[in-house]
């Protein structure tokens, strides 16, 4: 009874393709992101809002970002973190070199300047698939990290490649404050992430469903292969691309090239294994894991070991963070490894039939 459907009847069309068509899906998300945008300001800590809750919400437009091409398209990419640099990168260059422009412009642009990249990247897609694909990719990785060192122009002809992000201002208000901030990336990621939800269920997400399952069937049926892999190159780049500049306006404040390595794009993927794959809640979720989980790991770990009195140096408490935090992923992928999104897909399944057994 607590999540039924029936009843809910359909009377014209418009209401029958909603985003959200069951009541209880959008009453949940309305509550949501009312508490995200007004509890979290008024009661959440400046720490809770610099370190953990704008990372979070960067990360999870990053894996939305991944996830469209390798979850949705089946394309498969280790070059998500260099995307990230281009968007930075760029909308560090327009802001400093066009004077005036309106700062979501520059956002913008700077995705857009990603998609043009991972366009160029995402070529190989036509010729090889598979491991050869993320191989391709790689290459990316290490391509926009060498230009963004080799050539000082990037950085205005900063010698480490370390840039600092300007000032924002939005409307005449300057956003300066962890809570302006904190706010700002809400709204892009809130707006971003519904879009990509509207994204998947139109001709678009079907015919990167189709490339994925099967793309020469998808062929023979008359979607162009082309055209469909590189679009999936270009959105995922344009949104790792915005992520990119958000981590580094909204977050780091000033970041480097080598701030975008291998690792974080591991990350990222990671994130989109963990939390789903071929999902958009599913990138929250497991950014959420990846991100989260650590630190509540590390404060269960530093309590216990002052509770039982136990002589565990900080070194000692990290190395165990480290194998409990690597097990549970491994029992989690192999519990459901279709991932965090499934498991709260069962559970509404669940709540559909409750108190009825299954």
């Amino acid at each position: 009874m607590l999540y039924r459907e029936a009843g809910q009847f359909k009377t014209t069309y418009k209401a029958d393709s909603q985003i959200f068509p069951i009541l209880q899906d959008r009453i949940g998300i309305a509550i949501l992101l009312l508490v995200a945008a007004v509890g979290i300001p008024l009661f959440a800590s400046e720490y809770w809002i610099n370190a953990i809750l704008i990372p979070f919400l960067i990360f999870s437009l990053a894996a939305l970002g991944l996830n469209f091409l390798t979850g949705y398209a089946g394309q498969l990419s280790l070059g998500s973190a260099a995307f990230m640099a281009v968007g930075a990168y760029a909308t560090y260059n327009f802001q400093l070199r066009i004077e005036g422009i309106p700062f979501f412009a520059s956002f913008i642009l700077g995705g857009l300047s990603a998609s043009l990249v991972g366009i160029l990247f995402g070529l190989p897609s036509l010729r090889i698939k598979g491991f050869y694909l993320a191989v391709a990719t790689l290459a990316a990785q290490f391509f926009v990290v060498w230009c963004l060192t080799k050539f000082p122009w990037f950085s205005n002809n900063s010698s480490s490649g370390v840039i600092s992000a300007q000032t924002l201002t939005l409307f005449g208000y300057r956003i300066d404050n962890p809570v302006s901030k904190y706010l700002l990336v809400l709204f892009v990621v809130a707006i971003l992430a519904l879009l990509g939800k509207n994204l998947v269920r139109s001709s678009t997400g079907r015919s990167w469903m189709a490339v994925r399952d099967m793309d020469v069937a998808a062929e023979v049926i008359g979607i162009p292969l082309m055209k469909t892999k590189l679009l999936a190159f270009a959105i995922s780049s344009f949104y790792c691309g915005i992520a990119g500049a958000l981590y580094a306006y909204c977050y780091l404040g000033s970041v480097e090239p080598d701030g975008f390595s291998l690792e974080l794009s591991f990350k990222i993927l990671f994130m989109v294994i963990i939390g789903g794959v071929g999902s958009i809640l599913g990138n929250f979720l497991g950014a959420a894991f990846i991100l989260l989980l650590p630190i509540l790991l590390d404060v269960v770990l530093t309590f216990t070991s002052h509770l039982l009195h136990l002589p565990l140096s900080g070194s000692v408490v990290s190395h165990i963070q480290l194998m409990v935090f690597g097990s549970l992923i491994i029992f989690f992928l192999v519990v459901e490894p279709h991932g965090l999104a499934r498991l709260w897909q069962i559970g509404k399944e669940k709540l559909r039939l409750w108190p009825f057994p299954h």
